[in-house]
């Protein structure tokens, strides 16, 4: 028996186990009755472990549009497993069609750690209210695509240079947030701690993050960098990052070099921190607006081994000399 078919045969009983899973969906934003949080040798909240979204792959950002007039207020847990319930139908029908079996992507079982849908909510964005993604202003409207860090971003070329390829693909940088955003595999985050500074480390092209935490002043505006320039603080249970000085080839969402993410990570049981992120940049949006997702706590048998994007990596290679070699026969 196949995998996905073996994987199949627990379809029937996935309603149950995901309703069981969101009975208090409503307030997975909220801490848990009663949790205390826990605290650092010095006394600020102690978020310090290894997280995994790896449940969150394939929640939309947006409500879709099915789902008009409903909002994360008023889906119920019922609803939600029904709608993940079916997501999980979809994608595994997906991934065993014969599409799939004849396109460019590798095996399924190559990319993704499970082939479960195991989300906690239909969908992502928490304000606005309607769950979607607000107007883009007719400046970023006519703002010119740059070569961001979408791998998908120029699948059709020209390939003339390394240049014409994303960042992604040429191992530098998936941005953030989107290195903490599940890509089906290397889901893995883990948080250090110090008194004056926390470290953020992503499995996904090993990028790491060293944040001050003594809210000292952004460098200067002039200065531009892939992961832009954060700034942390604790506000009360908390922890507040504040980030800006993106490149315009990282900046989050398609906004600008002004844009200002600000990262919310608050423990919300003994294995469970919620990470909120809002984006503000009225050059790109009509209003800010926020998405949240929970991450769950793993134990160190999970920890974080080396994303080595580079090692026999022929690809750059490939792509050129096979976009030259187009060209000569068509000549």
């Amino acid at each position: 028996m196949s995998r996905i078919s073996a994987v199949s045969l627990a379809l029937a009983v996935l309603s149950f186990v995901v309703a069981a899973s969101l009975a208090t969906a409503q307030s997975d934003t909220t801490q848990t009755p009663g949790f205390q949080t826990p605290r650092t040798s010095w006394g600020d909240p102690d978020l310090a472990g290894i997280y995994s979204n790896d449940d969150e792959t394939g929640t939309p950002m947006e409500r879709p549009d099915e789902f008009e007039g409903l909002t994360l207020k008023t889906v119920t847990p019922e609803k939600i497993a029904e709608i993940v319930a079916e997501r999980d139908r979809r994608f595994k029908a997906q991934v065993d069609s014969e599409a799939w079996r004849r396109s460019i992507s590798p095996p399924p079982h190559l990319i993704f750690d499970t082939f479960d849908r195991n989300n906690k909510r239909p969908w992502l964005i928490t304000d606005p209210e309607d769950g979607k993604i607000p107007a883009r202003t007719a400046e970023a409207n006519a703002r010119p695509r740059t070569g961001g860090t979408s791998t998908n971003q120029n699948s059709r070329g020209p390939f003339n240079s390394y240049t014409d390829l994303g960042l992604y693909d040429r191992c530098i940088t998936r941005g953030i947030p989107n290195s903490m955003m599940p890509a089906g595999y290397g889901s893995r985050y883990e948080i250090v701690q110090s008194p004056d500074t926390l470290a953020i480390r992503y499995e996904m092209i090993h990028e790491a993050r060293v944040i001050p935490l003594d809210r000292r002043p952004h460098i200067s505006s002039g200065l531009k960098q892939y992961l832009g320039d954060a700034r942390g603080y604790w506000d009360g249970d908390t922890l507040v990052i504040e980030t800006t000085n993106f490149r315009a080839e990282t900046a989050p969402q398609r906004s600008s070099e002004n844009v200002k993410m600000i990262e919310r990570f608050k423990r919300t049981s003994e294995n469970t921190v919620e990470w909120t992120v809002t984006f503000e940049d009225p050059t790109t949006w009509e209003r800010p607006w926020t998405y949240s997702m929970p991450l769950a706590e793993v134990d160190y048998t999970q920890r974080i081994y080396e994303y080595a994007c580079h090692e026999g990596n022929l690809a750059m290679r490939n792509i050129l000399s096979g976009a030259r070699a187009a060209e000569a026969a068509k000549r």
